[in-house]
């Protein structure tokens, strides 16, 4: 059983496709929310998300577009969300927002005798709340699970706490430590997190085309390329 474990896509379609054209031959796919915001394949990727996941739950991006509500970013990327969620609402139907704000905040799934646990940010089922690998103990006290798979934070991380193992797939589209196409592939039991190239250029010659600011495209570009 191979299982594509994937976070934080983020709009953006090329990284996506890099992902799949290296693991595309999965038996299962799990998403741990944000498919929207900041890139610009709002729809492509989402169409993704909704044709392919077997398991999935609301990041707060999502939950921003779903619920017509703020998606409670910090810093720049407060200005970069809202100008391309404005955009993205015109390019997602009714249909797909209902989708979004239907997702669930966590879920429980079971893949041969592993139990998993999914959550988007805090797995007590705050969908806004960083959490580093170092301040995951007393987040998962009282969860009892082979794996927790977590992501929001767009960092790439895997840690034992007890008889669990967290796991961060990181992000496909948007990495905070990286200029690739970060996830994790479960399979017999390991999860593997991997990292590949993607064409960056296609994406951000894309976000050049939209209608958002000026200043938030070249904000954009600088965090794609991580400069």
């Amino acid at each position: 059983m191979k299982v594509l474990i994937i976070s934080d896509i983020h709009a953006n379609y090329p990284a996506l496709q890099a992902v799949l054209n290296t693991d595309g031959d999965f038996d299962n796919l799990i998403f741990l929310g944000d498919v929207v915001d900041y890139g610009p394949h709002p729809k492509e990727c989402l169409t993704f998300i909704i044709e392919n996941a077997g398991y999935y739950v609301r990041g707060n991006h999502d939950n921003a577009i779903g619920n017509d509500t703020d998606c409670k970013c910090m810093g720049p990327f407060r200005e970069y969300s809202n100008a391309t969620r404005e955009w993205h609402k015109t390019l997602l139907n009714e249909d797909d927002k209902k989708f979004l704000r239907n997702m669930p905040v966590i879920y429980k799934a079971h893949i041969g005798d592993d139990s998993l646990y999914l959550a988007h940010a805090s797995p007590q089922g705050d969908i806004f709340k960083y959490i580093n690998a170092d301040e995951i103990d007393d987040e998962i006290k009282n969860i009892y699970a082979e794996f927790i798979l977590l992501g929001h934070t767009h960092i790439q991380y895997k840690k034992r706490v007890d008889e669990t193992l967290v796991v961060n797939p990181g992000s496909v589209g948007l990495a905070r430590d990286s200029m690739k196409a970060c996830y994790a592939v479960y399979e017999n039991g390991v999860i593997s997190l991997k990292q590949i190239d993607y064409d960056v250029e296609k994406t951000i010659a894309d976000l050049m085309k939209s209608p958002v600011p000026q200043n938030v495209k070249d904000g954009l570009k600088k965090v794609l390329l991580n400069e």
